[in-house]
């Protein structure tokens, strides 16, 4: 595990961003934890965040002409994140974002910021079912642009329908790579290697839910 994982995965403990318990998801399946996106919502968690998605993107060396960031979630995590690559890693790329209805006066049209063209990093919060996601590339291709790879928050590594997860299922459709900040595994490893009881107490229910529904 890199040094900023373990420094993102103290701040969402301490900030209760991820928890531990018993969760009902979407899918019906009762997780041993949460994910909670959303609460990264004051301008201090933004720029946690927005440093660590900068610092997971640099690590991966993926090569993208601009970053897209889709309606609504991905406003704000698109921008934040523009800021931190120049500021901490001296990669000052475009950016841009779409809105949910056409716009038809002043600039008019969908897409706001930087031409989306060239190739294209998305940068999202979660991919659950990967239906967003679709979304987002369409939009992508009708503009003529090259989705070139994916930056989320955390991936659950967990199956979908099939025997694959939705990021493995997207990254399959498109030949594309998915960069996460921090994944299941990631989650585990810092239980196992944790002194504190009260963390240590999770991870038999952790590692069990991965080893029935992870891929």
């Amino acid at each position: 595990m890199q040094d900023f994982q373990s420094e993102f995965l103290e701040f969402v403990l301490d900030n209760e961003i991820l928890k531990f318990g018993e969760f009902t998801l979407k899918s019906g399946r009762v997780s041993p934890y949460f994910f909670n996106a959303g609460l990264f919502n004051n301008g201090e968690k933004l720029a946690f965040l927005a440093k660590c998605y900068a610092t997971a993107i640099a690590y991966s060396e993926q090569e993208f002409d601009v970053m897209f960031g889709p309606a609504y979630k991905g406003i704000p995590l698109v921008s934040a994140s523009a800021i931190a690559l120049a500021n901490n890693h001296g990669l000052n790329k475009p950016f841009c974002f779409n809105r949910k209805e056409a716009k038809d006066h002043g600039e008019g049209g969908l897409i706001v910021g930087a031409e989306l063209s060239g190739n294209v990093l998305i940068i999202d919060d979660v991919i659950t079912a990967g239906t967003a996601i679709r979304e987002a590339v369409e939009i992508i291709q009708n503009n003529n642009a090259k989705l070139s790879g994916i930056a989320v928050a955390m991936d659950r590594q967990e199956r979908g329908i099939s025997e694959l997860s939705a990021i493995q299922e997207i990254e399959q459709t498109y030949q594309i790579a998915v960069t996460n900040i921090i994944d299941l595994q990631n989650i585990i490893d810092y239980l196992e290697a944790s002194s504190d009881s009260i963390l240590q107490q999770h991870l038999s229910a952790v590692a069990a839910y991965r080893e029935k529904y992870g891929v």
